[in-house]
């Protein structure tokens, strides 16, 4: 397989070409689903190893430090989003959740007590180089078309290419990995590339996992064990849900994308009522308002960049819950159809911390 320039591979995906041989993985829909858990067993789940390579030069590449912080809150639970070395809204919010859990002052300043308290026995650096393994770059990779009835045609809503497949994997976009690395870059199968230093998770094995829900994980970079949330919070005024366990300590935070004018969040008290991981989304035009009268009932195959992502978590309001999504870049900039949105590898985290039954709190 060829290798691709970064800058090749973004501008390709604007303009929906695939850049690593899409079509030759399309004529084997096996492989299309989101987790092949056969194929990940049958290689030992070495198309998640990505092997860290050694500095070259005099020493390590020394990021800024609003990425540093960024890398270290997503560590520990507290997400700010996309990891891209930019202050801004998700990045103060996740501040001040960490400062909350951590009995600091809650100012949403990254000040010297929360740099001590968030960056203490940090020994592992903010990015590394590492080494793309070959299963990992093999796809299939498919370009996504306009329109959920036109997305229907396709075997898997994958992703469009390598280089956002590598974004999620490391919780970034795929302009940030540009910026992080030197012009010339190649991606490709055996390729080194700078990404932020989000660590390999191994293929879990999940009793009953038949939709490669174990895959999925590793492929995002989050482990199978989380802490377990008591109840949630989804606060409106504040664009975030919270988790808390039993003691009402808050153990985590997701920046999120909820409601909008037309399809407002659903204010009150709401339960969990299970977790479908890699889903079908059953697409049903008259539920949504801004439909095309052309659009008809169809089923969408599962994928990271399907309409709710890679996990769906139902909620006792019919018709509504909080899912993933295929636009991280997004989450907190744009509105909803009323469900709660998190990025792929918050979702997938916040589902192995709930279960049937837990509360979900939904305030302005």
């Amino acid at each position: 397989m060829p290798k691709y320039l970064l800058l090749a591979a973004l501008l390709c995906g604007a303009c929906n070409v695939s850049v690593t041989g899409a079509n030759d993985s399309a004529a084997a829909p096996d492989k299309a689903q989101p987790g092949n858990a056969a194929a990940a067993a049958a290689d030992g789940g070495e198309a998640y190893a990505f092997a860290v390579v050694d500095e070259p030069g005099a020493g390590p590449f020394q990021p800024n430090s609003i990425l540093q912080a960024q890398v270290a809150l997503d560590r520990r639970g507290f997400s700010p989003g996309v990891l891209d070395g930019r202050e801004g809204m998700s990045f103060t919010a996740a501040l001040r959740g960490f400062q909350e859990a951590n009995a600091l002052p809650v100012t949403g300043e990254y000040d010297q007590a929360t740099a001590t308290a968030l960056l203490e026995g940090e020994a592992r650096p903010t990015t590394w180089l590492v080494r793309i393994p070959e299963g990992f770059a093999r796809g299939p990779f498919f370009d996504i078309p306009k329109g959920l009835n036109n997305q229907a045609s396709l075997p898997a809503l994958t992703y469009r290419n390598l280089l956002e497949k590598l974004a999620e994997r490391f919780h970034t976009t795929p302009e940030a990995l540009v910026a992080l690395n030197p012009a010339g870059t190649k991606v490709g199968p055996g390729a080194t590339i700078r990404v932020p230093a989000i660590e390999n998770r191994p293929v879990a094995s999940i009793e009953g996992d038949e939709r490669g829900w174990g895959e999925t994980l590793a492929s995002l970079g989050v482990a199978k064990d989380q802490p377990q949330a008591d109840h949630i919070v989804v606060d409106k005024s504040e664009g975030l849900l919270k988790v808390y366990d039993a003691q009402n300590k808050l153990i985590a935070q997701f920046s999120a994308t909820m409601g909008s004018q037309r399809d407002p969040l659903p204010l009150g008290e709401w339960t969990i009522k299970g977790v479908s991981r890699n889903p079908d989304f059953h697409y049903s035009p008259d539920l949504f308002w801004d439909a095309s009268a052309k659009d008809e009932k169809a089923v969408l195959k599962p994928g990271p960049n399907g309409p709710v992502g890679v996990v769906w978590i139902d909620l006792s309001k019919d018709h509504y819950g909080i899912h993933g999504t295929p636009e991280p870049q997004m989450i907190g900039r744009t509105q909803s159809h009323g469900c709660i949105r998190l990025t792929n590898w918050d979702a997938a985290r916040l589902a192995q911390m709930v279960k049937t039954g837990v509360k979900a709190v939904f305030q302005a």
